[in-house]
């Protein structure tokens, strides 16, 4: 499921060479971020969805003036989804790119290993979707846009208990993922506070595409609910594989399946099952139904979550700027850590003295090729 080496290079978006760059990331007409995701390899919707947010915020700061008649740009580098290419891509942004504040990553793993190098170098570091709490955990210039996993994990093991009624669970988890591994530990915990059994935890690995023998190991234990808590590249073939093997009871996950791939990849035995999100297409919020109608009209698609939380990142990030005594990292990550009331796609940005946002979390239900529909909203 990888794709070739070719793709090794980096590829820098929306911006070319940045003639005349000073210290601090800005030159005389421009305040420059940077960024990394993984534009390419086999969650490249992440990293696309992202970045096509963080433009979005950004070119709307530029057509409000930007920020004391500069623009605000971004130097984005491709990491291939790969851990070891996201700690080179933040090294150069940081020591060769000279940028004052780093947006990424989305998964967690990558996030840990690139915020370590951002809090050596003191350089404030936003992730827009990265929910294992290790992330933030990393040191006081590291900061996140989306709710974290132990929250993540209450909220799915309180929707199989509640709302669909199921005591009995098994667990699937990518045992090389941070956030996966840490997302079916929260759940796990929560399950059996509520009550419910768990009667089968095994694994698999990023990469996999035969997941049969894990498969009919849990349709041994007869399980009534099984929890996937990996990303839509998996997911999709795991659903279809289960669907093949006659395990017909509900598949839950995390945010990690929302991407319009899930359905390409899942096709119909995706369809019907349900994961935790950070938005709904159908909230009805002026400002989430604006932000869908521009992201259509510029893209041709519907945005995922991980679009608005690449634009709420953004978006936190000009308030930053525009907050800051100076345009210094430490002046920038002081504001960072002020952030209240923000206003973003998700709702308000506000995080708290762990540099974590606090936030309602939906859950989603697959209802066909590329649709999800709104199921019920979990409060903090």
């Amino acid at each position: 499921m990888r794709l070739s080496s070719v793709f090794s290079i980096f590829v820098a978006i929306s911006i070319g060479v940045l003639a005349g760059c000073t210290g601090g990331g800005a030159s005389k007409d421009e305040i420059v971020f940077g960024e990394y995701g993984s534009m390419t390899g086999s969650e490249s919707s992440f990293g696309i969805s992202t970045h096509r947010g963080v433009e979005m915020a950004l070119d709307e700061a530029n057509a409000k003036g930007g920020f004391n008649g500069k623009k605000f740009k971004v130097i984005s580098y491709d990491n291939q989804g790969r851990s070891e290419e996201a700690v080179t891509a933040i090294t150069k942004l940081i020591t060769r790119d000279k940028v004052p504040l780093v947006i990424g990553e989305v998964a967690s793993s990558r996030s840990i290993a690139a915020g370590a190098i951002a809090q050596q170098y003191k350089i404030p570091m936003i992730s827009p979707a990265s929910t294992n709490p290790k992330v933030t955990q990393l040191g006081d210039y590291i900061f996140r846009v989306c709710f974290i996993d132990p929250f993540q994990g209450k909220v799915m093991a309180k929707f199989a208990i509640e709302n669909l009624k199921k005591t009995k669970a098994a667990i699937l988890r990518d045992i090389r993922s941070d956030y996966s591994v840490g997302l079916a530990d929260f759940f796990v915990k929560e399950f059996k506070a509520m009550g419910g059994e768990i009667l089968v935890d095994t694994a698999y690995s990023t990469g996999d595409i035969d997941f049969k023998s894990q498969l009919t190991n849990i349709r041994s234990k007869k399980p009534e609910v099984i929890f996937i808590p990996g990303y839509y590249t998996e997911v999709g073939l795991i659903a279809r594989q289960a669907k093949e093997l006659g395990l017909a009871v509900p598949l839950l996950g995390g945010d990690g399946w929302d991407s319009e791939k899930l359905t390409e990849i899942g096709q119909d035995a995706i369809v019907g099952h349900y994961f935790s999100n950070h938005y709904s297409q159908e909230d009805t919020r002026p400002s989430v139904q604006g932000f869908i109608e521009k992201y259509r009209a510029r893209y041709g698609e519907t945005p995922d979550s991980m679009a608005v939380l690449g634009y709420d990142a953004a978006v936190v990030a000009v308030n930053a700027v525009k907050t800051a005594k100076d345009l210094t990292p430490a002046s920038l990550r002081d504001a960072l850590a002020a952030t209240k009331g923000v206003p973003g796609v998700t709702g308000e940005v506000n995080l708290n003295e762990h540099r974590d946002a606090v936030k309602s979390a939906v859950v989603m239900k697959v209802a066909g090729p590329k649709k999800y529909s709104y199921v019920t909203t979990i409060n903090p």
